[in-house]
């Protein structure tokens, strides 16, 4: 549910998620690539110790 609502109220997801679709990728392969990253910005900002920030969001969805 965390990453449907991620689509909707953030632009960072949202483009990710374009972009996949672009590709051609599948649907649901889309959302489970949201969930993953997701959790890497969320671990990312549990071991900094950090609190949310669209810089850390737009580092780690352009970087992989």
């Amino acid at each position: 549910m965390a990453a449907l609502v991620a689509t909707k109220r953030n632009a960072n997801i949202r483009g990710f998620y374009q972009r996949l679709l672009a590709a051609g990728k599948p649907k649901k392969l889309a959302l489970v690539a949201r969930i993953r990253k997701l959790l890497t910005i969320l671990d990312t900002i549990a071991r900094t110790g950090t609190p949310w920030s669209e810089d850390i969001a737009s580092g780690i969805l352009t970087t992989a």
